[in-house]
């Protein structure tokens, strides 16, 4: 598997749409630090793109790369390879070339001006991490639905459609739910809601992280009591944790039971 995730990852790294994402989000760093003297305020908006963008990418580059390499693959299968070490070894190797341009992409200019010095480290280490946790999750939702569909359409419709639920989808849904059951005690409703989400997980997390919770009003009171603490923090990387590790193992799952 090691093989197969150094030859992914080179791959990818040799791709022309790595440098594009690398570029992307270093040019995003340069900007928003050239515009904004305080790297709290650089943070918060780099969360609006990073929340969006990165569970976006993920999913398309996830698909793409599976559909693209879909030859090589079935040569490696003729191989006395293992079908789960084949998929996981291609799988980390996006996942990680990803997160490596995230980090580097938005870690260079802020080291630069100034990140080990300042008190935004914490929050700007938080966002990487949830940016990588995202990127994971994502990358594997994608090769899930690249497997269980051998159409390149229908796999790039429905790889679209979940970040849409998602990203956008859910959020109105559950707030119409909120709205609807007014009268009764939501609480515990709310956050196993929010902990449904990776992407609302992950955007309440840094939310809290940046103290800007009252702006969600009663229900930010309730995240920063629960997310607030250190058991609240343990329990949210945990289902961060389990949201990467189950679209893994169906991966490894799917892999041996399908006919190629």
């Amino acid at each position: 598997m090691l093989k197969i995730l150094k030859y992914s990852f080179y791959d990818l790294m040799r791709s022309r749409w790595s440098y594009v994402y690398f570029a992307f989000y270093l040019l995003l760093g340069i900007v928003l630090l050239f515009l904004n003297n305080d790297l709290s305020k650089a943070v918060i908006t780099l969360m609006n793109v990073i929340i969006i963008l990165v569970p976006l990418i993920g999913t398309i580059f996830g698909v793409m790369y599976y559909y693209n390499s879909k030859e090589f693959t079935e040569l490696l299968l003729a191989q006395p390879l293992k079908r789960s070490s084949i998929f996981l070894g291609q799988y980390l190797g996006v996942a990680l070339s990803l997160s490596m341009s995230l980090i580097l992409g938005l870690g260079i200019p802020f080291v630069f001006y100034g990140l080990f010095e300042s008190s935004a480290i914490w929050d700007f280490s938080l966002l990487l991490i949830t940016g990588t946790f995202l990127t994971l999750i994502f990358t594997a939702l994608a090769f899930n639905i690249a497997l269980s569909n051998e159409n390149k359409i229908k796999g790039f419709g429905y790889a679209i459609l979940l970040w849409l639920f998602l990203a956008i989808i859910y959020d109105g849904l559950f707030l119409m739910t909120l709205i609807m059951f007014e009268d009764y005690p939501l609480d515990k409703l709310s956050l196993v809601g929010t902990m449904l989400n990776p992407i609302d997980l992950s955007r309440t997390l840094i939310l809290l992280k940046l103290d800007i919770s009252a702006l969600l009003g009663y229900t930010g009171a309730v995240f920063k009591q629960f997310f607030g603490t250190s058991f609240g923090l343990t329990v949210s990387f945990i289902m961060l944790t389990v949201w990467v590790i189950l679209p893994v193992l169906r991966i490894k799952f799917k892999s041996k039971k399908k006919d190629f």
